[in-house]
């Protein structure tokens, strides 16, 4: 049986995993932490916007059991926060056992604490035959499929950021991520910001809901969304340039603390120092739980994108694919998702000799994946995000006519392309 090996249990990851596993495929999964979903268990933020859509097209697609699970762990269904519209929250303290159990009853193996450090190369072609791991062991595989995203190790985050805050990644307790693609020969691009450094902050951080005043935590738990306005002084509109997630960089979130209940209350900024939010009545116990030290800093991400085609294959090397945010930058679980789904497929496509598929543009799963890679080539294109929620993008869906919320009408447009179910197909 041809063998597949996945780089990353982020959300990419995890869907690479299920669709290559479903095309027939051997899967093994490394991970190298003690736990899938990576940044998936700081988000939770689902079907927001174009996010709907997409999640749909992918359904229909046949990569519907990642949406099944977020939907199935969902606190809080079809709400409104300030530029977003029927989302869904998923609780952030469920989601990971689940996806785990799935992977698991699917056939995938997964090895936890396994770091991919380097690569040996097939001599006569740029190909790689096996991974080097942490501690020396060898990996062999057919296809390999990179989703270590693009945040870490520590020195990146001192470099680009305020440090290390001990994000959900954990690098200090379980290494540093190493690009595979860079080690087989291939080109990595950096995403910078709007004064032209490298890298973005992460978006938001996790308080603990018990900490924040009973009408807050009543407000969370009824309704998902708690906007407290900031007092004159502590409003800083040059935070919004910082954020990763362009879709919340509005003046709504430099003006108020928006909160959303995950499980967690996640709060909408990149960072917000502990001494000035506990000053904001309803916060004055207030504490941190992911990043630690959320009120320095964040993880900076977009420091390592894979040069690739539409079909998520890495240029420069034969037998490797990208998805997530090694593929572009991305933001998002469901553009994780799309991502991952593609490239799993394909990966096992490869092996069987056929035709790799690319997903039309007339679909906003595939238009996101051709136009983000495209925007690459021009210097403005590595400061802009892509998103299927909110920023320069979900503004092209809606001028393209890709958004929508009707389900029936979203599975026809698949169906018309013949391409309904088509990743669980079975190919080798």
């Amino acid at each position: 049986m041809y063998k597949v090996v996945v780089i990353g249990g982020g959300w990419s990851g995890c869907a690479a995993a299920l669709t290559a596993r479903k095309a027939g495929a051997e899967v093994v999964l490394l991970e190298k932490t003690d736990m899938l979903l990576g940044l998936g268990n700081v988000g939770g933020i689902m079907r927001n916007n174009g996010r709907f859509t997409a999640a749909e097209e992918n359904i229909a697609l046949g990569a519907g059991e990642l949406f099944k699970i977020t939907d199935k762990c969902s606190r809080h269904i079809n709400i409104d926060f300030p530029g977003h519209k029927h989302a869904s929250l998923y609780d952030v303290t469920k989601v990971e056992p689940e996806v785990r159990r799935l992977l698991r009853e699917r056939g995938v193996e997964i090895k936890f604490m396994t770091r991919a450090i380097d690569v040996v190369m097939q001599s006569a072609q740029p190909s790689i035959s096996k991974l080097i791991l942490a501690g020396g062991e060898k990996l062999r595989g057919d296809v390999f499929i990179e989703t270590t995203g693009s945040t870490g190790g520590p020195g990146n985050c001192l470099t680009y950021g305020n440090g290390c805050c001990m994000c959900i990644l954990r690098c200090p307790a379980f290494g540093p991520r190493v690009s595979i693609s860079a080690k087989a020969g291939g080109s990595d691009i950096m995403g910078k910001r709007k004064d032209g450094a490298f890298g973005a902050f992460s978006g938001s951080g996790k308080l603990e809901k018990q900490s924040l005043s009973e009408e807050i935590q009543q407000t969370l738990n009824e309704k998902g969304v708690a906007v407290i306005p900031l007092p004159r002084e502590a409003v800083k509109k040059e935070k919004l340039d910082m954020k990763v997630c362009r879709q919340y960089a509005l003046d709504e979130y430099a003006e108020n603390i928006v909160l959303l209940d995950t499980g967690y209350a996640k709060i909408m900024t990149p960072f917000f120092d502990l001494d000035s939010l506990r000053k904001v009545p309803g916060f004055e116990n207030a504490r941190y739980v992911d990043p630690y030290a959320g009120g320095k800093g964040n993880s900076i991400r977009y420091l390592s994108v894979a040069e690739r085609d539409d079909s998520m294959k890495v240029k420069g090397v034969d037998n490797l694919f990208c998805g997530g945010e090694k593929a572009g930058l991305f933001v998002g679980h469901t553009e994780a998702i799309t991502t991952g789904s593609l490239a799993g497929h394909n990966a096992v496509r490869f092996l069987a000799g056929m035709k790799l598929l690319k997903l039309p543009p007339t679909l906003a799963v595939g238009d996101i994946i051709e136009f983000a890679g495209r925007s690459l080539e021009k210097e403005e294109g590595l400061m802009t995000r892509f998103t299927f929620a909110g920023a320069e993008y979900f503004k092209r869906m809606k001028e393209e006519g890709l958004y929508s919320t009707n389900r029936e009408e979203i599975a026809g447009r698949v169906k018309r392309y013949d391409l309904e179910g088509i990743y669980e197909e079975r190919i080798v």
